[in-house]
């Protein structure tokens, strides 16, 4: 499935702007796009990375003067983590109530996030594990400590991180991987010699890593 102009549906919940595509798998995803970009972004990677499962992609809500974000931040790499626990409480809101009015599987609901996007993935991971079946992060690092290690037992996460990637540190992805594993999570890592930018070439083995878990 493509996410035609046709299949979009425009909506606003819950505080939310995102848009609906339907499908016909049981599973879904859950779009969360970079700094700078808005609910639009990614639906032409999510509709690759699982043909014919619906999407949900909404917008940050947490402006930095006219660029959509997830949550704030101080600075590069400074991130608020106060922002992060506001901001996942209400995306952990959301989501159900987005799942419900678009009759999708609430217990069925991938995230897949990039950048920003997959940071703010990474925080629900930590904060509220129970809103999402599995997540691909790409380009993620750590968005904060969490208070209490949550329980991810076998819960899928694959992350997607380049080895010359100048706007993460490395040990921040490495002590993401460190929590997630450490909650039990079944995380699979893929290191690529490429920058922040996702390359054409990661995406097959992220194709076929959905694909043997989304029916």
């Amino acid at each position: 499935m493509s996410a035609s102009a046709n299949d979009v549906t425009t909506a606003e919940l819950r505080g939310f702007s995102y848009v609906h595509v339907p499908g016909s798998k049981e599973q879904s995803l859950f779009l969360l796009h970079g700094t700078g970009a808005d609910e639009y972004d990614l639906l032409g990677l999510g509709s690759h990375l699982a043909p014919d499962a619906s999407i949900i992609s909404a917008r940050g809500r947490s402006p930095e003067g006219s660029v959509n974000r997830w949550f704030a931040r101080f600075g590069p790499g400074v991130l608020d983590e106060e922002d992060i626990v506001k901001r996942a409480a209400e995306l952990s809101e959301f989501v159900p109530a987005a799942a419900q009015a678009h009759e999708v599987n609430p217990s069925g609901i991938w995230a897949v996030g990039f950048s920003n996007g997959a940071n703010m993935a990474a925080a629900m991971l930590l904060l509220h594990p129970d809103i999402f079946a599995g997540a691909v992060l790409l380009r993620p690092m750590l968005p904060l400590e969490p208070e209490a290690m949550p329980e991810l037992t076998r819960k899928p996460v694959y992350v997607a991180s380049g080895t010359r990637d100048t706007m993460i540190p490395r040990a921040s992805t490495d002590r993401l991987l460190e929590l997630l594993e450490s909650s039990g999570a079944d995380v699979t890592v893929r290191w690529q010699e490429a920058g922040h930018g996702l390359g054409p070439d990661e995406l097959p083995p992220i194709v076929e890593w959905l694909g043997a878990r989304i029916a």
